[in-house]
């Protein structure tokens, strides 16, 4: 059996032993092999996509190298996400009830959404929400480290 793709000529971060190997062959969207570029090039078929790493150092896999697990583990239940939010009157509405569920003093925080909210226009997904968009829009402040309870957002 042929790989679909080979990476190579790389350091790839493995996660076991070897920590790193040279190539990688993948096959059905899966890596299937790991080792040498020798050891791997014997997966090459004629249909098989040839990837040069150039010497790069490869991470596999989804890596979310920018986390706070602190600062969820302490604001999680005061914090309230706009994402996939498409009315005006539904953010405010889900803004009103987190305000009911957050304890005094601590501020209801808005820590992602990525729609367009505008006055009296409702939207049926956000890509059409973005391709709607009017100058009348306001940007969300996606900073979580601050309170963002003052405005009405866009991606």
């Amino acid at each position: 059996m042929s790989a679909d793709t080979i990476l190579h000529n790389a350091k790839i971060a493995t996660n076991a032993v070897p920590s790193s190997v040279e190539a990688l062959a993948i096959t059905d969207g899966k890596i299937a092999a790991t080792g040498t570029e020798q050891e791997i090039f014997r997966l090459r078929g004629s249909g098989t996509r040839v990837i040069d790493g150039k010497g790069r150092t490869i991470i596999p896999g989804l890596n979310d190298s920018h986390i706070h697990p602190i600062r969820g583990g302490l604001n999680y239940n005061m914090e309230l996400r706009w994402d996939g939010v498409l009315s005006l009157a539904d953010a405010l509405q889900m803004l009103k009830d987190q305000a009911a569920r957050t304890p005094a003093p601590q501020w209801v925080r808005v820590v992602g959404g990525c729609a367009w909210l505008v006055v009296g226009q409702n939207f049926n997904s956000q890509s059409d929400a973005c391709q709607r968009s009017t100058k009348s829009m306001w940007p969300l402040r996606r900073r979580p480290s601050l309170f963002c309870t003052y405005t009405i957002g866009l991606c």
